[in-house]
């Protein structure tokens, strides 16, 4: 990784090789091409975001998993790489925006790409509305003050839920704004957010291992385990590993904004999921030996957030708090920003309604500002559901970690047909002269174990467990919520694709050939 440089926020000249690397797939640059490879690691990182993701579902991992929860982080951080190794090698080989969306159209064709598009850009804005919500773990528990609405900041209960959706709110207004910007501006609170984050998460597995209460041990328990049975307990409790580590596809995404993308987005791509895995399986750890007390009920209901203030005390507490709140706007804006990318490049292929205005880039500030306006709007609407009961914080962050697994299944699995067949290949150089990144030998091996992994894993995370889901009873919609979610999503992509179809004579000119 490099430091900050000015190529890192200066547009190459018009006709550079990477500008012109795009023509192969039909496209012009028009986004401004400013990313060197510390940016394109942190567009990866931040989207993982460790301090916003383990902080915001610890509590919920260890309280249907106990201490045992914590395997559960070395196991999805192995089965993601599988999915990562086959993302490094198409990142290489397809440098575009809108890389699931891309990606799944050249494995297998324009309709069945088009859903892998549709449903992962879906799932990316309840990501988005998701990551806002983890305000509400963190501020409350620096000052009371940002508890606008009624007393009780656990997010689990009325007050807690409906001030959370009034704090992402007011966020998704400040990382819309700034994808509107400019992205250089993007880029520069991008990298300089990682770096906190990197820095403070180094600082709490130091603290947290240096003040442990017990011995590594207790991670073989599963005392105080909400699922029973140790099988039950690892599936339940995995939901918070998985929910940690998505969206290092981002540096994918960026590719059109990266500098040498090819050699560059494969190995930022692990970089990032590699790094962000094991920090966050360290601090799952360093959470688990340093607790005060893992019986207390404290741990299933304040999380991390807890084990900060009562085991380092509130001043040093807060400020590594602080630094999580650092973490979760960070992540909101990267993940808006690569969902704006994948809006940005279906409808630049003419496959959304209102292509024409959500293609469109601004040519000062190489940023598609009307996909970072929907993008806002729509995630800020589902945070309203918060305002109908606290379950769905549960619910947003399950749905969006299923679409997300299930989006990145529809481009593992076409690629292992074409694997398969002996139809893909990965050959020729990068912009250095130096070979593609290619799994060689191991590609089959490596691709039907990432496949099965992520299909196990989506209806691992889409089965309606009502203990899980609605553990208060009466709320059947919040069980079902993720299948019903996805069932919808699906419908309106077959309803919008049968009209097109029948409105629409010719692709736009740009469309994607496969």
């Amino acid at each position: 990784m490099t430091t900050t440089t000015p190529s890192d926020v200066r547009p190459d000249p018009p006709h550079s090789p990477d500008d012109l690397s795009l023509t192969e797939f039909g496209y012009r640059q028009e986004l401004h091409r400013s990313l060197g490879r510390y940016a394109s690691f942190a567009a990866g990182f931040s989207f993982i975001s460790v301090l916003t993701t383990v902080f915001q579902f610890f509590a919920f991992g260890y309280a249907f998993g106990g201490p045992v929860f914590f395997w559960t982080w070395p196991a999805v951080l192995l089965g993601q790489l599988l999915v990562a190794a086959c993302f490094a090698e198409l990142a290489a080989r397809y440098p575009i925006s809108g890389a699931i969306y891309q990606w799944s159209s050249r494995l297998s064709n324009r309709t069945f790409g088009w859903f892998a598009g549709w449903i992962m850009v879906i799932g990316q804005i309840v990501v988005v509305a998701a990551a806002a919500l983890a305000l509400q773990l963190v501020l409350p528990a620096i000052w009371s003050g940002f508890q606008l609405i009624g007393t009780d900041p656990a997010i689990t209960s009325a007050d807690g839920a409906a001030n959370a959706a009034v704090l992402g709110v007011i966020l998704l207004a400040l990382t819309t704004l700034v994808n509107i910007l400019d992205n250089r501006v993007m880029s520069v609170v991008n990298r300089v957010g990682v770096t906190a984050e990197i820095i403070g998460a180094v600082l709490i597995v130091v603290l947290l291992l240096t003040h442990s209460e017990r011995s590594p041990g207790i991670t073989f328990h599963t005392e105080g385990a909400a699922q029973s049975g140790l099988f039950g307990a690892l599936l339940v409790g995995s939901f918070a590993a998985a929910y940690v580590m998505i969206g290092f596809d981002s540096a994918g995404e960026m590719s059109e904004e990266t500098h040498h993308p090819r050699r560059t987005a494969p190995r930022t791509i692990l970089v990032a999921l590699g790094a962000a895995g094991l920090l966050a399986t360290l601090i799952v750890l360093g959470g688990l030996l340093a607790a005060p007390s893992l019986t207390d009920g404290h741990l299933a209901v304040d999380g991390l957030s807890y084990v900060l203030t009562s085991s380092l005390g509130d001043g040093v507490g807060r400020v590594l708090l602080a630094d999580v709140v650092v973490a979760i706007a960070v992540a909101t804006l990267a993940i808006q920003t690569a969902a704006c990318r994948m809006l940005f490049s279906m409808a630049r292929d003419g496959r959304l309604p209102f292509s024409g205005r959500l293609a469109r880039v601004n040519p000062r500030t190489g940023m598609p500002s009307a996909p970072a306006l929907v993008v806002g709007i729509l995630a800020a609407a589902l945070l309203l559901l918060n305002f109908a009961s606290p379950e769905a914080f549960l619910a947003i962050g399950t749905t969006c970690i299923v679409m997300l697994y299930l989006a990145y299944a529809m481009v593992t699995g076409p690629l292992l047909v074409r694997r398969l067949r002996g139809e893909f290949t990965v050959e020729g150089t990068d912009e250095t002269g130096a070979r593609l990144f290619s799994l060689g030998r191991w590609g089959v091996p490596v691709n039907a174990l990432a496949l099965l992994y992520g299909l196990f894993m989506t209806v691992n995370l889409a089965w309606p467990r009502a203990a899980v889901y609605d553990p208060a009873g009466g709320h059947w919609y919040f069980q079902w919520f993720t299948v019903l979610f996805l069932a919808v999503t699906v419908v309106i992509g077959m309803v919008y694709r049968a009209y097109r179809t029948r409105t629409v004579v010719t692709e736009a000119p740009e469309a994607v050939a496969v």
